[in-house]
C-alpha cells in the first residue's frame, strides 16, 4: 500500500531528512543512495508498521509493511507530517534570509526543516544520549533501547520503546545492556517520571510558556543541560538558543573564521542579527556542506 501525502512549495525531503543526525538513529534508516527514509512506528492499539519514504517534486510517497486500517493510516500520516515538519511555517524565515548572500542558498535549498521523532520523549531520550560521548556511542545507546524494548513490526524491525517500557527495566539493564554509563540513572528516572504521569514532556509541543522559563523546566529533568535543552527547542520550532558544542564550535572555526578558535561571544555576536532564527542560522551554516547540490 502507498500512501501519498502533499508536501509545501517550500519543502526539501533531502535537506530535512539529513538536517541532522536523527536519520542516522533508529528506529529511523536512510538509504543514501536510493534516498529512501524507513521507519518503524508503535501504532499503540495495532502491530507496528514500517515506513518506507521517499520524496517526489511535491509529495512524500510512503510504502507500508502492512496494510493499515483507518485509524492507523491516519495515525501514520500524522506521524510522517510531524516528523518531517510539514506544517511548520517557513515564509519568515525565508524572507529574512532571501536577500543575504552569505544565507540565500537556505530558501533556495528549502533547508531549515530539523528531522524529528514522533513523540518528544524519543527526542529527548536521544539527546541525552549524545552529551558528552562519540556519535559511535549514542548510536551504540539508542541501539541498544530500540533492539531490547522496541515492539517488532511485521518485517522484524522495532519500534522505539516506550516511556512505560522503559520504566519497567532496572537500573543496572541501563547500564550492562544499553552501555549508557553515568546516563543509565537519568534515563532510568525520566522514564520513571514519564510512565507515572509525574512529567508530560508532550506538553512541551505546545507550551505556552517563555522560552526561559521552558529551559527552566526542561532542565529540571536529570541530564538536561544547556545544550541539550536548546537543542531540544529546535525541535519544537524554538530557534533562538546556539546549542554550542565542541563539533559545532570547530565546525564555525572553519566556516566563518578561517580555521582560528573563536570564543563564543564572538559566535553569538555573529548570528545575533537572525534574532529568533539565529539558532537554525547557525545549524544550517555548519550542515550545509551536508548535502552536494548539483
Amino acid at each position: 500500500m502507498e500512501i501519498s501525502i502533499r508536501t509545501p512549495p517550500d519543502f526539501s525531503f533531502k535537506r530535512t531528512v539529513i538536517s541532522h543526525g536523527w536519520c542516522q538513529l533508529r528506529p529511523f534508516h536512510l538509504d543514501p543512495e536510493k534516498w529512501v527514509l524507513t521507519r518503524t512506528l508503535d501504532l499503540a492499539e495495532s502491530q507496528p508498521v514500517t515506513l518506507s519514504i521517499r520524496g517526489t517534486k511535491r509529495a512524500l510517497k510512503i510504502t507500508a509493511s502492512r496494510q493499515p486500517g483507518e485509524a492507523a493510516r491516519k495515525q501514520v500520516v500524522t506521524d510522517v507530517r510531524h516528523m518531517l515538519r510539514l506544517d511548520d511555517n517557513m515564509a519568515d524565515f525565508y524572507q529574512l534570509l532571501a536577500r543575504d548572500p552569505d544565507f540565500d542558498w537556505i530558501p533556495t535549498q528549502g533547508a531549515g526543516r530539523l528531522l524529528r521523532s514522533p513523540t518528544v520523549f524519543e527526542d529527548l531520550v536521544k539527546m541525552i544520549c549524545t552529551t558528552n560521548c562519540s556519535w559511535a556511542l549514542t548510536k551504540k545507546m539508542v541501539s541498544g533501547l530500540v533492539e531490547n524494548l522496541g515492539r517488532e513490526s511485521t518485517d522484524g524491525e522495532r519500534t522505539f520503546p516506550t516511556p512505560k517500557a522503559m520504566a519497567l527495566m532496572p537500573l543496572n539493564f541501563y547500564v550492562n545492556e544499553v552501555r549508557a554509563g553515568y546516563r543509565s540513572s537519568y534515563l532510568k528516572q525520566l522514564a520513571d517520571r514519564v510512565a507515572a504521569g509525574e512529567l508530560d514532556v508532550e506538553a512541551w509541543r505546545t507550551s505556552m510558556l517563555s522560552t526561559p522559563d521552558l529551559i527552566k523546566e526542561m532542565r529540571g529533568v536529570m541530564g538536561v543541560g544547556p545544550y541539550a535543552a536548546e537543542n531540544l527547542l529546535k525541535l519544537l520550532g524554538r530557534y533562538d538558543g546556539l546549542a554550542l558544542d565542541s563539533w559545532t564550535r570547530a565546525k564555525f572555526f572553519t566556516v566563518r573564521n578561517n580555521g582560528r578558535k573563536a570564543s563564543d561571544k564572538k559566535i553569538a555576536r555573529y548570528y545575533s542579527r537572525y534574532k529568533q532564527w539565529r539558532g537554525l542560522v547557525l545549524w544550517c551554516d555548519v550542515t550545509r556542506d551536508w548535502l552536494e547540490v548539483d
